[in-house]
């Protein structure tokens, strides 16, 4: 039913990803699926915000999440072996959805923070993506 399934996962926020990642991993296992972990860093949106960085601060953290985002996985995952992990660059939801079309994504398992007023006035990435993605999208709420 499901061969790649894709887990974004925003480290500043790991604390709610716990009820997703066992869901992805019962899922990937349940049918043999690949399973991703996704996380995105922003770009510079303006050649004059990147201007005032050095040439290479886009690369280094990059690098940096890459490590955090391994960390993250070998200590959260039951068979970390068997996690890919991905970083993209941009606003979070665009990553995810660039990604799940780009890797022929199956399913998304997303986890969703508490609602709040500003989350109900500007919307949120889990409601995007659902919006979004050719592909089913799970929701876990905390």
């Amino acid at each position: 039913m499901f061969k790649q399934i894709l887990l974004p996962i925003n480290l500043e926020e790991s604390d709610i990803a716990g009820r997703a990642i066992a869901v992805a991993e019962d899922f990937a296992e349940k049918y043999g699926a690949g399973l991703t972990a996704l996380t995105a860093i922003p770009d510079f949106n303006s050649s004059m915000v990147a201007s005032f960085f050095p040439d290479d601060a886009i690369k280094k953290a990059h690098a940096e999440v890459c490590v955090d985002m391994k960390k993250f996985i070998d200590s959260h995952f039951r068979n970390p072996a068997k996690v890919h992990c991905s970083v993209g660059e941009g606003s979070t939801r665009k990553v995810i959805i660039d990604y799940v079309k780009k890797h022929h994504i199956d399913l998304v398992v997303i986890p969703a923070r508490k609602r709040d007023i500003g989350r109900i006035l500007l919307g949120s990435n889990s409601a995007y993506v659902v919006d979004h993605a050719p592909c089913s999208v799970m929701v876990i709420r905390p």
